[in-house]
């Protein structure tokens, strides 16, 4: 039996940990968005926001195996994180005031 390539299982590899860690980090910045950015209650904005991070999660899970190669599955994941993030720095900021 024939084994596959060190660079087939390095990127299947890649891949699975962008979607479980990438996707988790993901979910988590649009979760705190979320709560920061709707305009409703507190309580009801952090229950939406942790309602839709798990559909955040999975399409960022199906996105890391759907795209043509790891570096863009990271890369799919990290501009989406970093717009979250500084919307969640802003949301966080304009909050203190």
């Amino acid at each position: 039996m024939k084994s596959l390539p060190v660079s087939y299982r390095l990127a299947v590899t890649s891949r699975v940990l962008a979607a479980l860690f990438g996707g988790y980090l993901l979910a988590a910045l649009a979760s705190i968005c979320m709560s920061l950015w709707l305009p409703m209650p507190r309580a009801e904005a952090v229950v939406s926001g942790m309602m839709t991070s798990f559909l955040v999660y999975l399409v960022a899970v199906l996105w890391c195996f759907a795209s043509r190669s790891a570096w863009q599955a990271w890369l799919g994941l990290l501009v989406p994180g970093l717009v979250l993030a500084a919307f969640g720095g802003l949301g966080y900021w304009l909050g203190q005031a």
